[in-house]
């Protein structure tokens, strides 16, 4: 795929470490796109990764993860998202294993992840762990993912109720992971109510998104505090996705801030927003033919005009009247929280922009707010 400087998204990220002084350990990307020079769908993808490890080992799990997963979705046609997103979290995965094993201090580290590949509007995802994806359409709020996690097998065996999980003391006990032993598996439920079968939720994938849209990627230090009610509520009166992340932040660092918080929002402009907004592909080939039929035309034209000039001369007629014409010229159970070591981190400004968000920290972008295309 070819990086374009615009997304045709409206976008917005804002990550923060927390109120207990913890070095953050959270990093995502979102990165615009076109398919390629003659298939110019617009595509945006985004990353969000969550370390696991003490001893800044955390933060190197999740900035491997993001870069990794990033560099084999961009070398892609954007054709096979489902395939390229299992390849990516793979390499991903065993590039965090072969890091842990070769460096002294970082034996055990991992990460989880999201991703959302957005191709013109249709809706691609994956993940492993507990890094969730929600849905925001009509004012009501879905959680597309599942946790890979203890307390959500025992939600769903029974065991727990919901209530009881958020409290539990295995809340942050995972079962799956980037940089495991064995390559994680990757889930591709898309799940768009409570209770459907795996094989409806996957084939839900390459959903249409709508006009007005919005899907939130948060790591487990938002939704740990904020409940999805809370976070509909959050994005219905928000004035901006910027000021939803921020108000997001906010509200669970009001309630303890335990861990790192970051936040990530795409919307798709409503048709009365913006012009950008591309449904479907556009294919560059008809204005290529359409040009060279144009030149060809434009060729047989300036012969018969050259021949007739030729002719001129042999004819006795008035003094013409001069003329000008003018030419126009895309696995095994970890907890997250026991090995954490507590580091100064810094954090970036809101962003809320049309743009391509650079992958925290590499740079540290400025809040803006730049229009929407």
């Amino acid at each position: 795929m070819i990086r374009t400087k615009r997304a045709h998204l409206k976008l917005a990220a804002l990550t923060h470490e927390g109120m207990v002084g913890k070095n953050n350990e959270d990093r995502f990307a979102v990165t615009s796109y076109q398919c390629s020079l003659l298939d110019t769908t617009p595509v945006v993808f985004a990353v969000i990764a969550d370390g696991i490890g003490g001893h800044l080992a955390g933060e190197v799990a999740a900035e491997l993860a993001v870069d990794h997963i990033t560099e084999v979705v961009e070398a892609s046609d954007g054709h096979h998202p489902l395939q390229t997103l299992e390849k990516a979290i793979h390499i991903a995965s065993e590039a965090i294993a072969d890091h842990a094993s070769s460096t002294t201090g970082k034996e055990g580290m991992g990460a989880t992840c999201a991703c959302v590949w957005v191709v013109g509007d249709r809706l691609y995802t994956a993940w492993v762990g507990d890094t969730r994806i929600y849905l925001m359409r009509d004012d009501r709020i879905q959680q597309l993912t599942v946790d890979h996690s203890w307390v959500q097998e025992a939600v769903e065996r029974g065991i727990l109720t919901p209530e009881q999980a958020r409290v539990h003391p295995n809340v942050h006990v995972i079962h799956r992971y980037l940089g495991s032993p064995e390559l994680p598996e990757v889930d591709f439920r898309l799940r768009l109510s409570k209770r459907p079968g795996d094989t409806l939720v996957e084939n839900n994938q390459g959903m249409q998104l709508h006009p007005g849209d919005t899907l939130l990627m948060c790591t487990d230090g938002l939704s740990d505090l904020v409940w999805s009610d809370e976070i509909a509520e959050i994005l219905r009166t928000a004035g901006t996705l910027k000021q939803a992340c921020q108000t997001l932040i906010d509200t669970a660092n009001q309630r303890g801030g335990h861990d790192n918080i970051t936040v990530v929002l795409l919307s798709v402009p409503r048709e009365d927003e913006s012009q950008v907004w591309r449904k479907g592909k556009r294919n560059r080939l008809p204005l290529i033919l359409g040009g060279i039929a144009g030149l060809t035309l434009g060729a047989a034209a300036a012969t018969v005009l050259a021949v007739n000039l030729i002719r001129l001369p042999l004819v006795r007629t008035p003094t013409p009247t001069a003329s000008r014409t003018t030419l126009a010229t895309a696995t095994p159970s970890m907890s997250r929280t026991a090995t954490r070591t507590p580091a100064p981190s810094l954090t970036p400004s809101p962003l809320e922009t049309s743009s391509t968000l650079t992958p925290w920290p590499t740079s540290t972008p400025e809040a803006s707010e730049t229009p929407t295309p």
